[in-house]
C-alpha cells in the first residue's frame, strides 16, 4: 500500500485518538485540495508497504488508541487502494482494533471496504452534478447513490461538507437534498475553506476568493437543525 504520511490526530479523523494513514492516489481533482501531493498514484514521497507491515506497526501502536481510538484511513481516496485496505481491515477486524475510514464516496467498491470498519466518513463537495464536475472534475452521481445506500441500512455515517465562497455556499440547495431522505443515522459538519494545502499544487491554484463570509458555517448550521438534520463541529 502506498502511503503518503502518517500520525496520531485526537477526534477530527473518527473518535478518540487515532492512528492517521493518508494513502496515496485520489480520482477527484477539487480545485481546493489541501493534500494535492496525493492525487497522482505515483509520488516518490510516498512510502510503500505490505498489508503485514502495516499491521504490525498499527498492533504496536494499539496502546495509544485511548478514547475509543483507533486507526484512520483517509486520503487522498481510501477505495483507489480498496483491494489491500480490505485485507489490511480484515486482520485489523479481527484484532478488535477500532478503525474508521474517510471516503469521497465515488467508489462502488465503498460498500465493501465500509463492511470492516467502524467509523464511516463520507465528504460531499456539491449537492449539484453540473458544479460538482465543474469544481471536482467527475459526476457526483456514485457519490449520491453511495450515500443515500448508507441512509437505507441505518448504519452510522458522519458527512462532512467542505464550504468554498463562490463554489458551493448555499446551504438551502444542501439542506433541500438532504431532507428527502432519512438521516437519523447520519451527522454533518461544515468545514471552512482554508489555503493550508496551496503551497503542494504545481500549476495554477484557481481558488482566488474562497474564505467565507463571517456567519456562512452558523448559517449552514441553523437551517440544518431547522430541518431536524443533526450537525456536530470536530
Amino acid at each position: 500500500m502506498k502511503i503518503l504520511q502518517k500520525g496520531f490526530n485526537y477526534s477530527q479523523d473518527g473518535p478518540g485518538n487515532r492512528l492517521v494513514y493518508h494513502l496515496q492516489g485520489c480520482n477527484f481533482r477539487c480545485k481546493w485540495c489541501s493534500n494535492a501531493d496525493s492525487i497522482p498514484l505515483d509520488n516518490s514521497n510516498a512510502k510503500e508497504y505490505s498489508v503485514d507491515e502495516l499491521f504490525d506497526e498499527i498492533m504496536r501502536s494499539r496502546m495509544m488508541f485511548f478514547d475509543g481510538g483507533g486507526v484512520t484511513f483517509t486520503g487522498g481516496e481510501v477505495c483507489v487502494q480498496s483491494d489491500e485496505l480490505i485485507q489490511l481491515l480484515k486482520k485489523l477486524k479481527s484484532a478488535e482494533i477500532n478503525t474508521c475510514i474517510e471516503s469521497n464516496a465515488s467508489f462502488p467498491s465503498i460498500k465493501n471496504v465500509a463492511e470492516y470498519i467502524d467509523y464511516l466518513i463520507v465528504d460531499f463537495k456539491h449537492f449539484d452534478d453540473e458544479m460538482h464536475r465543474k469544481w471536482v472534475g467527475v459526476s457526483n452521481k456514485t457519490v449520491k447513490e453511495n450515500i443515500e445506500y448508507f441512509f437505507s441500512t441505518g448504519r452510522q455515517i458522519h458527512i462532512r461538507i467542505p464550504v468554498i465562497h463562490g463554489v458551493n455556499d448555499n446551504p438551502q440547495g444542501f439542506a433541500d437534498y438532504f431532507k428527502s431522505f432519512d438521516t437519523s443515522n447520519a451527522v454533518f459538519e461544515f468545514l471552512a475553506y482554508h489555503e493550508f494545502g496551496k503551497d503542494k499544487w504545481q500549476g495554477e491554484y484557481e481558488i482566488s476568493d474562497g474564505f467565507l463570509p463571517s456567519g456562512t458555517i452558523k448559517k449552514f448550521t441553523e437551517i440544518f437543525e431547522n430541518y431536524g438534520i443533526k450537525t456536530v463541529a470536530t
